[in-house]
């Protein structure tokens, strides 16, 4: 039992798993702004442009409430919520228009890296290189030892 704890604890406590944990706490802020975005702002524009009073309008009823006599409801009304449906579907574009520029960010800030980082590789054994002598300095080496030999 001891030996299961150190594991669980060594996972836990793992780069990868706080990461996730840290992302899945951002995704559910995140997921609170565009709920509010698209509930308090987009859909009260769109049913304003439907000349809706609200959301609800956008609704559709199938079947109308049932009541007794003392008015209170035997059957619920059947209702097809266009409405939410049109403000879940907002938020998911969103949500995933945002994960795009994130994940195209990153990607592009990789590649910039990985070029940097074959482009400092590259300068390096270009340094590492013994430069070779020019033509010159040859001649005047040859002509040197030809005046030694004499």
């Amino acid at each position: 039992m001891k030996k299961f704890i150190e594991e669980f604890k060594t996972f836990i406590t793992k780069g990868n798993v706080m990461d996730m944990a840290i992302g899945v706490i951002i995704g559910g802020a995140f997921g609170a702004i565009t709920k509010s975005l698209v509930d308090n702002v987009i859909t009260p524009l769109l049913a304003f442009l439907f000349g809706a009073p609200n959301t609800d309008a956008l609704n559709i009823t199938l079947r109308a409430a049932e009541l007794n006599e003392a008015g209170e409801v035997t059957k619920e009304a059947l209702v097809l919520g266009l409405g939410t449906f049109v403000g879940a579907i907002l938020n998911f574009l969103i949500i995933a228009l945002v994960l795009f520029s994130v994940i195209k960010a990153i990607n592009k800030a990789r590649e910039l890296a990985e070029k940097a980082k074959k482009q400092e590789e590259e300068e390096a054994v270009v340094e590492e290189e013994e430069p070779k002598p020019t033509t010159e300095e040859l001649l005047g080496a040859i002509l040197e030892e030809i005046k030694a030999q004499k």
